[in-house]
């Protein structure tokens, strides 16, 4: 998928493992299947999995992870990732890698929900317990946690792009409009609050249709609300949608520009992913349609 990705391997995975937890080196590892673009998966006999930066920039996220999931973690309704032990760079692997609980549970995909008003209830009480966290130490900002405006000139560019792949069928006159109402929108006037600001359904575990677990915090950090508002659509069909929306409270203009951000990361997602990565093009054609469709 991309140029600057580390080779990764089940070998290179043993031998991490031998190397610095000897107490696991007998376990199983196997490759996990994931459609994630950052990081490789393998699971480590039954109850665990080594998650691995594939490129530079998501070495950053194993240490923002060790450091901030064990204090938020207490005030969240749902699991979220256990630290059983950290790595570090060897045997020609250039940077920090975890291991990690295992978690079970599946990943939701849009329009296949059992219980879509339920999951919304489920995922708006996350949203609303990271964002009532108060701790003491500076917090870092979300990534995407910025104003709108700072994602202008990248969103701009794959609509222009998206212009020149008609097969997609992209109305890029209405995306355009969608994104400069998320412009014009009132910027956030409230203090950051803490976000996940990666809420894909590939981040999300479901059990019977119910939210039981919240991975991959690599974006964590605070910012403007708007950020985590990204079910609505990537995952969430009408009537849920707006059962997440009045469990937040949430404004109008932080709704916009929340439509406008999930927007603007399926724009610049799809013509990057729809050739290496099915998964990502597949929910960006989604979130594409349905906002579309909602404006």
């Amino acid at each position: 998928m991309r140029s600057d990705v580390h080779p990764i391997d089940g070998d290179l995975v043993r031998r991490l493992i031998v190397g610095q937890f000897p107490q696991w080196a007998g376990l199983a590892i196997k490759r996990f299947p994931s459609g994630g673009t950052v990081n490789a998966m393998y699971r480590l006999g039954d109850h665990m999995v080594v998650r691995l930066p594939l490129v530079q920039g998501g070495a950053g996220d194993v240490d923002k992870e060790r450091m901030w999931l064990p204090r938020l973690a207490p005030h969240l309704p749902t699991t979220v990732p256990t630290g059983l032990g950290y790595g570090e760079p060897a045997e020609g692997y250039p940077w920090a890698w975890s291991v990690y609980r295992w978690l079970e549970g599946e990943n939701p995909e849009a329009g296949a929900l059992s219980e879509p008003v339920r999951l919304a209830e489920d995922l708006a009480e996350f949203v609303a317990a990271m964002r009532s966290i108060t701790l003491s130490d500076a917090a870092p900002q979300a990534h995407r946690g910025g104003p709108v405006a700072s994602l202008d000139a990248e969103t701009r560019a794959a609509i222009e792009e998206l212009r020149g792949i008609p097969q997609e069928g992209v109305d890029c006159t209405a995306a355009t409009a969608v994104w400069e109402e998320a412009l014009r929108a009132p910027v956030w006037g409230g203090p950051p609050v803490w976000l996940h600001a990666d809420l894909m359904p590939g981040n999300l575990l479901v059990d019977g249709g119910r939210l039981t677990s919240v991975i991959d915090f690599g974006c964590l950090g605070t910012g403007d609300p708007a950020c985590d508002l990204f079910p609505a659509w990537n995952l969430l069909p009408t009537k849920a949608r707006e059962v997440f929306r009045q469990a937040l409270r949430v404004d109008d203009a932080t709704w916009i520009r929340g439509r406008g951000r999930t927007l603007s990361q399926a724009l610049i997602a799809l013509p990057y992913y729809r050739e290496t990565n099915p998964t990502m093009a597949h929910n960006a054609r989604h979130v594409i349609r349905t906002v579309l469709q909602e404006g």
